[in-house]
């Protein structure tokens, strides 16, 4: 897991050297619209996979900042796992983090297929969990006290367009898991 993640932070670290002003990019346009499932993984302690979508649609170019482009995305992941011991009764959770944020794409001169991107944002993460000792009456008093709320999202990424119209997708950062890896397809170009 860890070596997978500092891969990612590598290519997008030379990705991010290369980065010129000087050129506009071919890959993320101001008129793209994207959309594609995720898988997430290396989350919460004891949730091993994830699975969720994003979807981003490209809004301004920022000539003044490099002639990077802003986009606004939308990210939604699942997140379950249990924490029964030996096939002893143990707790169910189920996280749904939900986050909207405002992107900005990095413009690469010698890489038109590579789209680094870093963002900020607002999520709201629903933590639901089940057990035998939650349950009195029809009141699952569980739910209650893991904390659902409103957090801060700061994340990176990197997509590599290998068809026009279809990229490689990883992100660091966001939702509950620690690295999302997946698909996205223009809707939009």
């Amino acid at each position: 897991m860890r070596r997978t993640a500092l891969l990612v932070a590598l290519v997008l670290g030379l990705g991010l050297a290369g980065a010129t002003g000087a050129s506009a990019q071919d890959s993320f346009k101001v008129t793209t619209t994207d959309v594609g499932p995720v898988i997430g993984v290396g989350g919460l302690s004891g949730a091993g996979v994830g699975f969720g979508g994003r979807f981003e649609k490209a809004f301004k170019e920022l000539p003044d900042l490099g002639n990077g482009i802003l986009g606004i995305g939308v990210s939604a992941d699942i997140f379950s796992f249990n924490t029964a011991f030996s096939n002893i009764s143990g707790f169910d959770y189920k996280i749904i983090p939900i986050a909207v944020t405002v992107n900005y794409h990095f413009p690469l001169a010698n890489y038109k297929n590579l789209d680094p991107f870093a963002g900020v944002g607002l999520g709201y993460e629903r933590v639901s969990v089940s057990g035998p000792s939650c349950l009195i009456g029809n009141v699952n008093f569980c739910d209650n006290a893991y904390s659902s709320g409103v957090y801060f999202v700061g994340h990176a990424g990197i997509r590599y367009y290998f068809k026009p119209k279809m990229a490689a997708f990883a992100d660091v950062g966001s939702g509950s898991g620690a690295l999302h890896l997946g698909l996205m397809f223009k809707l939009q170009d």
